[in-house]
């Protein structure tokens, strides 16, 4: 038995035998709760919790699950408009993923959420169950699920444990994705020695449906039935994420640690299609699926949520395992579960549909009028409690925090001293260096383990700036969709560094030529307890509010994951952004890298000495300190804006991000096998390697360049003439010339030589 799971009893623990000895010991502390946590539950229930009853509040009062110290900082995202340039959102913060209107009567659902310490445990069952769950989370509100994207991050590539994470948190999130057949159209990888024990596994799915599908979690309705299907509940995963998630790790290792969930894709596929047509047939009147807390959450959530309370027979919960006891069975988070709520008339049906999957379905409880969630064992009762105190009112911590006191040291600290390459050998050998390195370098060993066009509507994957899904094949209306972030950015300066990661995001989208509707979050971040961590989380909160309300678009939903450090040493912060938007016709989309010669290259935005916390300066010198390049979203949004106009006109759009426009150029030109000629405007080593923002490679034909000139004019976006595409070279003007080949095997050889 796991050690946080609750200790089978010698009698079985009712609430008539709560009430009658309200002084046995609990094992409360072992279940992560805080001392006043307990007795705050004493209180809401007037006596003792039985251990059903404690296992239930522990799990979904564990900052996994009920975000007690994020609370006060997520709130504000509610000043944000719920409205996006196309209309209103039809779901959003709350719900199992929000729900965007994209016209012409769809809908899309997106979501990004953590599996950072499971994949650490167990690196490809805690990967692969991250899919899964966020799959399911998709899933629940109504929509098919077409695509997935994995930001990603772990230690030095060179560390032994980043040898051993690696390999199995890729092949979890390809194998789980791929047997599921969703592309995996995007995502990030990215190495730093902060993440080293503590890696960084995070999962988006969207997901598509028409306006008059959506369905959500409550349970409605007296007399309503309650409805489990899909896999039998086992003994993996008894207070895997729930809690798993809520404590931070021990500098030597793994130690007491909850079970793993263990993903079966082939049951979810099953389990997707069941749903599918489920919802097809107009008889579910609620849904909720099965993450972080098993069944304690999906009865509180769905009790709490509704108009009524439920009673549940825990005996009829089918198993894979007859010796788990009550407790257990509540904490399980076993994959591949839903929960439906449907009218007793259709019962026969909703059976009848599940058995042609092959899922199986058990009916366990039903809805009551009396506003309790009651849950019976061997005609007992061990659950009496009000569901909405275990779903949404348990504890709201305001952890005090503080701007660091080395915030102004590391501040001060810019790259503006460090050594600089001076002539044309050094700026070669410097570009070559940065994009052999391993957040630069081809990450094809990873992306190729992926299925990235499986069902046939990939417009854009990896290594594109954002993916790109078709959603409608008549009309070829699509969704494009990044996730980003910069934790090096973030740990100078919180509220800039999760601007930053938004602004990206929502330029590699518009490249596309599709049109920012609404951003997802996962904020990882070190302990809560820790007020230099608490000041990074609520600047990046406030960021993004602002940053949000700038751009006009609404945050729609995200996770937050804490507890993300070795012993006292936590992330980089680390506030991952994903940026979806629409494309009317994704078949006029705009490519990332050029495909002819002698195409006329232009440089759109404003370039600026902006080194600090660049990969340069991560690379060469090892250093990080400054300030962070300057955030502008009203240039973000009149270059967007202009990249949407211009679909048909450009050639290719390449954003500038990471290693600078040096790194732009070079992927540019990878990708086709198409050299360049370069002349810089100003001084190269800076027009290079540094990382501004608000900028965009582009490309027209020497036809269309007037019309560049005049776009650019008219939305107020600097233009600089950079040359032309073409051979098999890439020529920086007055400094050097380099072989694609050369620049080609710089890039690819780095994962293939570390991790074979």
């Amino acid at each position: 038995m796991p050690e946080t799971s609750v200790p089978h009893q010698s009698s079985l623990d009712t609430v008539t035998a709560a009430a009658a000895d309200p002084d046995r010991e609990q094992p409360w502390a072992d279940l992560g709760l805080k001392a006043d946590e307990y007795s705050t539950i004493r209180a809401i229930l007037g006596r003792r919790p039985t251990s059903s009853e404690l296992a239930m509040y522990s799990v979904m009062w564990s900052e996994h699950c009920s975000y007690k110290s994020s609370k006060v900082h997520l709130k504000q995202f509610s000043e944000i408009p719920q409205e996006t340039p196309v209309g209103k959102m039809l779901a959003g913060i709350g719900e199992n993923a929000g729900v965007i209107d994209i016209g012409q009567g769809y809908a899309v659902t997106f979501k990004v959420e953590s599996h950072n310490h499971p994949s650490y445990v167990e690196p490809y069952q805690g990967a692969a169950t991250g899919v899964g769950g966020i799959v399911r989370d998709i899933l629940a509100m109504g929509a098919r699920p077409v695509a997935v994207m994995d930001p990603l991050r772990f230690g030095p590539l060179d560390a032994d444990d980043t040898h051993r994470v690696l390999p199995g948190i890729v092949a979890g999130v390809g194998g789980y994705g791929n047997m599921l057949g969703l592309p995996n159209i995007g995502g990030e990888a990215v190495f730093d020695e902060s993440y080293l024990g503590n890696p960084l596994v995070n999962a988006l799915c969207v997901g598509v449906l028409r306006h008059e599908d959506l369905h959500l979690a409550k349970a409605s309705g007296a007399g309503n039935l309650v409805i489990m299907y899909g896999s039998r509940t086992g003994g993996d995963g008894i207070g895997g994420a729930s809690i798993l998630a809520s404590i931070e790790f021990e500098e030597d290792g793994p130690a007491k640690r909850p079970s793993v969930q263990v993903g079966d894709p082939f049951m979810e596929k099953l389990l997707i299609e069941c749903t599918l047509e489920l919802f097809a047939s107009g008889i579910v009147r609620g849904i909720q699926d099965f993450g972080a807390a098993g069944i304690s959450c999906a009865t509180s959530e769905l009790a709490s949520a509704g108009d009524g309370g439920m009673h549940v027979e825990l005996d009829l919960v089918p198993l894979r395992d007859s010796t788990l006891a009550p407790e257990e069975i509540l904490m399980s988070e076993s994959q591949e579960r839903m929960m439906a709520v449907i009218a007793p008339e259709d019962e026969p049906r909703f059976m009848a549909i599940c058995a042609k999957w092959d899922v199986e379905a058990a009916t366990i409880g039903v809805v009551t009028g009396d506003g309790r969630l009651v849950i019976d064992w061997h005609g007992e009762t061990i659950v009496d409690v009000d569901p909405k105190t275990v779903a949404h009112e348990g504890p709201v911590y305001n952890r005090p925090f503080a701007r660091p006191s080395w915030q102004d040291a590391l501040q001060a600290d810019g790259a503006e001293m460090l050594a600089r390459p001076s002539t044309g050998d050094e700026l070669r050998e410097t570009l070559l260096r940065l994009v052999a390195s391993p957040n630069l370098c081809d990450k094809s060993w990873i992306t190729d383990q992926f299925d990235r066009y499986v069902r046939g509507n990939t417009v854009l994957a990896q290594p594109s700036d954002s993916g790109m899904i078709r959603v409608d094949e008549d009309t070829n209306l699509g969704v494009a969709v990044s996730t980003d972030c910069n934790g090096r950015f973030a740990k100078l300066d919180p509220y800039a560094g999760a601007q930053l990661a938004l602004a990206e995001s929502y330029r590699n989208v518009a490249t596309g030529g599709a049109r920012p509707l609404a951003i997802s979050d996962c904020l990882n971040f070190g302990s809560p307890e820790d007020p230099d961590v608490m000041w990074q989380f609520a600047e990046a909160c406030r960021g993004l509010k602002d940053a949000c309300l700038e751009l006009g678009i609404p945050v729609t939903g995200g996770n937050v994951s804490l507890y993300n450090q070795t012993g006292e040493t936590p992330i980089l912060p680390t506030p991952v952004v994903a940026v979806l938007g629409v494309i009317d016709d994704v078949t006029r989309r705009t490519p990332s890298a050029w495909a002819a010669e002698g195409e006329r290259i232009f440089l759109l935005g404003q370039s600026r000495e902006e080194l600090s916390g660049s990969e340069w300066a991560h690379v060469v010198h090892r250093h990080l300190g400054g300030l962070p390049p300057a955030v502008d979203l009203s240039a973000e949004r009149s270059l967007a804006e202009l990249l949407a106009e211009g679909v048909g006109l450009l050639t290719s759009a390449h954003d500038i991000s990471d290693g600078g426009l040096a790194q732009t150029l070079v992927e540019a030109a990878l990708r086709h096998d198409i050299g360049a000629s370069v002349a810089l405007p100003g001084d190269a080593f800076v027009d290079m390697f540094g990382e501004s923002t608000a900028r965009v490679v582009v490309t027209v034909s020497d036809a269309d360049a007037d019309a560049l000139v005049d776009l650019a004019k008219r939305h107020g976006v600097p233009l600089t003439p950079l040359g032309r595409t073409g051979g098999t070279d890439l020529s920086i003007e007055d400094q050097f010339t380099v072989p694609l080949a050369d620049v080609r095997e710089a890039w690819t050889a780095t994962l293939p030589a570390a991790l074979g």
